[in-house]
């Protein structure tokens, strides 16, 4: 092979470089996406009295709550996609929601309580919530873990829990527009749970189709 041959080789090998991680996490969660929207549609959909609900500043946090908990996730299992990347001085993003909830408690706290705080916190949906958003989770923590699969986690695991992480903050903000209960407790119990489940999957599942 003389040398223009093999520059011309090289040329077209690297014209043809893998996606990067981050278009193809993209593409695979858009794909799952319509799966989980068909769960929410068939099995449960938009309350009834969303309009007025909106009304209510602890409905608007729970969207506010599920998705600062997913955004943060995708751009920490973006960074943990890399075989060099540590989760040192990205983890604070993951407790964004955290302090969230912890400020919409402290202020429900503050008002006149329109129902007792034990009813509050089991709410009407803590079944519901715990089945609904591990099933709408599972196309899109598949599609995650998808994309991340075009990645080189040196931390299998810990990538499949945050494709977990996002997954589940996903189907959150789909099951808040269904759920009736907006006490910031109801919130911080019954949506955590369904999360720590979530992600809990997604790091046994992580642990074997992330590795590399």
């Amino acid at each position: 092979m003389d040398t223009d041959q093999l520059i011309r080789s090289l040329a077209a090998d690297n014209a043809h470089r893998p996606p990067r991680v981050g278009a193809v996490l993209t593409m695979a969660l858009l794909v799952a996406a319509p799966l989980s929207i068909l769960i929410f549609a068939t099995f449960l959909g938009v309350r009834h009295d969303v309009m007025s609900a909106m009304r209510n500043p602890f409905f608007d946090m729970k969207f506010a709550v599920t998705l600062s908990l997913a955004i943060p996730a995708i751009i920490v299992s973006l960074h943990l996609s890399r075989p060099e990347a540590l989760l040192r001085g990205w983890g604070w993003l993951l407790l964004l929601p955290v302090g969230l909830l912890a400020v919409a408690i402290g202020s429900e706290a503050m008002m006149a309580p329109a129902a007792p705080m034990t009813m509050r916190l089991m709410g009407k949906n803590s079944r519901v919530c715990l089945f609904a958003i591990p099933a709408m989770s599972l196309p899109l923590l598949a599609g995650a873990l998808f994309g991340l699969r075009h990645g080189a986690p040196s931390n299998p695991a810990l990538a499949g829990a945050l494709a977990g992480l996002v997954s589940a903050g996903l189907a959150a903000t789909l099951y808040a527009s269904h759920c009736t209960d907006d006490s910031p407790l109801f919130v911080a119990t019954w949506y955590t749970l369904a999360t720590a489940l979530v992600t809990a999957i997604g790091a046994l599942a992580g642990a074997k189709v992330l590795r590399y």
